[in-house]
């Protein structure tokens, strides 16, 4: 699963896929505001069948692991 996000991320952000890990921070180290936050869970909602991800749960996501912890937590079972 890490490896669909961070190509997701990659392709949002317009950085190399191997430039990603899970400590990745997506401000500091992406330089993300809050609208390509909210452009990057539109896609993630779309690519994880995940329902529409909250301001508070997306306030909670500083790093790649988070999200990631996030998406699966939101998948299992399916």
């Amino acid at each position: 699963m890490f490896k669909e996000i961070a190509q997701i991320i990659a392709e949002q952000f317009g950085v190399e896929v191997d430039s990603i890990s899970m400590e990745t921070s997506f401000e500091d180290d992406l330089g993300a505001d809050s609208i390509d936050i909210v452009e990057l869970s539109m896609a993630l909602e779309d690519a994880f069948e995940v329902g529409e991800m909250s301001e508070d749960d997306l306030g909670n996501i500083s790093t790649v692991g988070d999200l990631v912890q996030y998406i699966q937590s939101h998948t299992e079972g399916e």
